[in-house]
């Protein structure tokens, strides 16, 4: 049995009748230390919704932050709603009191509804805050430095792909112009590549249109995967990768920032037989983790993107583990980060604060 079998040390929900607030913490492995992990504001449909996707977001993160080589398992929280009808200064700072009260255990980020503001205010009740603005002791937007080790990841895709690190006149398609997707494009066009985008937000596409007019804009996600394409970024919400997507997919690699992008883990497989690259979402996103976790330092920028250009040699290696032993990149990397857990926790423990 793996060290990482699935099972998660703690899961809190968490209700506020005053505010409303309903939330969900799941800390899936304390190994390496407190649990990182950001906050998502979402309006899931229910809550077994919201349980079963901060379940699969906690565990990628064990293996983000294990691949990144912080000193953090993996751990993650939900907010129940809809962050622009729902979202109040009461709420996020009840929030951080059921933060507050996990001792350290869960330390907690921006996420998707979530931002560098929102956790100045959950900070406020909180100690176990990151991702907090510079004026307030923070690091700022970590969406900079995801977008630049998904870049760096989608380099070292295209080494492993085509024996060359540029994407210069590749045709790439980014699914998702938020937070982190409108920094890729910006990287994506810098490196000269031919970038087309799609987005449900009409003002994400009207910020990326105005940076950068010569982006090609894609109605819908069907209609920019019908399209001929080298490279595919999603970077909006999880699932993106079904397995109809993926026998459709014209694209020799697949890297984005979107967390949890199989939909199924039969997807991988269908990658895999279709010869098609796919670097693993929890490889190549966590520049941001990175810079997170270095604000508990106290912050340094360039510490910061010094580690996240580091993404490209642990993608390279996933890609290369997995072609040599004949399985899954996203098999491969979990058994590197599995590995890695095991060499510097021994056996399983519990992290407690102060140890």
């Amino acid at each position: 049995m793996s060290i990482l079998d699935g099972e998660h040390e703690q899961v809190v929900f968490c209700h506020d009748r005053t505010t409303g607030l309903r939330a969900v913490i799941a800390l899936h492995s304390t190994a390496l230390g407190p649990g990182l992990g950001g906050t998502r504001f979402h309006p899931y449909a229910s809550e077994a919704d919201a349980v079963a996707d901060v379940l699969d977001l906690s565990r990628g993160m064990t293996y983000k932050n294990a691949l990144a080589g912080l000193d953090h398992g993996g751990g993650k929280a939900v907010i129940i709603g809809d962050p622009a009808r729902d979202k109040t200064e009461a709420l996020l700072r009840a929030y951080g009191r059921f933060v507050q009260s996990l001792g350290g255990r869960y330390v907690t980020a921006c996420d998707v509804g979530t931002y560098v503001a929102d956790m100045d205010v959950v900070a406020r009740e909180c100690d176990f805050v990151t991702g907090r603005s510079e004026s307030d002791g923070g690091a700022g937007d970590s969406s900079v430095l995801t977008a630049l080790g998904v870049f760096q990841g989608l380099r070292a895709a295209a080494e492993h792909r085509w024996g060359s690190t540029s994407l210069a006149g590749r045709r790439v398609a980014v699914a998702g112009v938020g937070k982190v997707g409108h920094l890729l494009v910006g990287h994506l066009r810098a490196d000269g590549a031919h970038v087309v985008v799609t987005d449900v937000s009409s003002a994400a596409l009207d910020r990326v249109r105005a940076a950068h007019p010569e982006v090609e804009v894609a109605a819908t996600t069907d209609d920019l995967l019908a399209r001929d394409l080298d490279a595919y970024a999603p970077c909006a919400l999880g699932g993106a990768l079904t397995v109809e997507v993926a026998e459709a997919l014209t694209a020799g690699v697949v890297c984005g920032a979107a967390n949890n992008q199989l939909a199924h883990p039969q997807v991988a497989d269908v990658l895999v037989r279709r010869g098609i690259t796919y670097a693993p979402d929890f490889v190549v996103s966590s520049g941001g983790v990175i810079q997170v976790a270095d604000e508990r330092r106290g912050f340094s920028f360039e510490r910061a993107r010094a580690r996240t250009m580091g993404i490209f040699a642990t993608t390279a290696a996933v890609l290369g583990e997995a072609a040599s032993a004949g399985i899954a990149p996203s098999v491969a990397a979990e058994r590197l980060a599995e590995q890695r857990i095991s060499e510097v926790s021994g056996l399983r423990r519990t992290w407690l604060p102060g140890r």
